[in-house]
């Protein structure tokens, strides 16, 4: 910045004194301003053209103006209407017609199954239709119903074999129809069918072991067994198919205990 003020100042100095030593040398000319003297003296006087200077340096950048109004919308141009359906086209040619395909061979299909086989066909004249026969009486369901339940109620009974019987001393229920020796501890089947059996018997407990067998016609369908000086109370059930006649019933091996009110020993069945 200093050497570009010593070089306008050098300069400056140098027009100077050139002006001064033109002048000095041509001397000042008499004039009145208009005649030829003063121009002639414009023409002289008037020195070289100087050399064109430094430009200066640009200024500071001025504060931002403030902000220009929106300009106004313009204005929206009209939808225009929707012009009318143009006409129907013409109809295009048919197209060509196509080969006709080969003749497929299907595969034969399951055969059905066998038809029932027809009535034969009578000979003889029609016969007259029977008069219409008397609906059947159906048997009374309360004599189908067989069921039962007894118990014991005496003391205790022992037996050395297995085939002993089991006897009972009250009956419980004892449905009408139902055959039950309680001597023998029997039951005899008076209406085929299936039965459900079940029976209950407490083992005495100062006594060796005890066999409960519920028999079938003298056949031992289930058994319990009881430990030996142990008490304990044996159940178990049976489903039998029965005909009319058969019989079923309980026996023992070994010693059972009763009570004339706990009924501690018990037999059931029903149809």
């Amino acid at each position: 910045m200093n050497i570009c003020v010593a070089t306008i100042l050098s300069i400056a100095l140098l027009l100077g004194n050139s002006v001064k030593l033109r002048a000095s040398v041509i001397g000042p000319v008499p004039s009145d301003g208009d005649g030829p003297a003063s121009q002639v003296c414009q023409q002289c006087c008037q020195g070289p053209a100087a050399i064109p200077g430094i430009p200066g340096l640009p200024g500071p950048v001025g504060p931002m103006g403030p902000y220009g109004q929106p300009g106004s919308n313009g204005d929206a141009g009209q939808q225009g209407e929707i012009g009318p359906i143009g006409p129907m086209g013409e109809r295009g040619a048919p197209g060509n017609t196509g080969s006709k395909g080969d003749n497929g061979i299907g595969l034969p299909g399951k055969i059905g199954p066998r038809g029932l086989p027809g009535f034969a066909g009578g000979t003889g004249k029609t016969g007259v239709k029977g008069q219409k026969g008397e609906p059947e009486e159906t048997p009374d369901d309360s004599n189908q119903r067989v069921a039962f339940t007894v118990v014991r109620t005496s003391g205790s009974d022992e037996s050395s074999s297995h085939d002993t019987r089991l006897p009972f001393q009250q009956t419980e229920t004892l449905l009408p129809g139902t055959s039950f020796d309680l001597e023998t501890g029997t039951f005899t089947c008076s209406v085929p069918g299936t039965y459900v059996f079940t029976f209950s018997v407490l083992k005495y407990s100062n006594s060796g072991g005890l066999y409960i067998h519920l028999v079938k016609n003298n056949y031992h369908v289930i058994t319990t067994q009881g430990i030996s000086n142990q008490r304990g109370q044996f159940s178990g059930s049976a489903v039998l198919a029965l005909q009319q006649g058969d019989t079923v019933y309980l026996t023992m091996y070994g010693r059972a205990y009763s009570h004339p009110t706990s009924h501690y020993t018990s037999f059931s069945g029903f149809l």
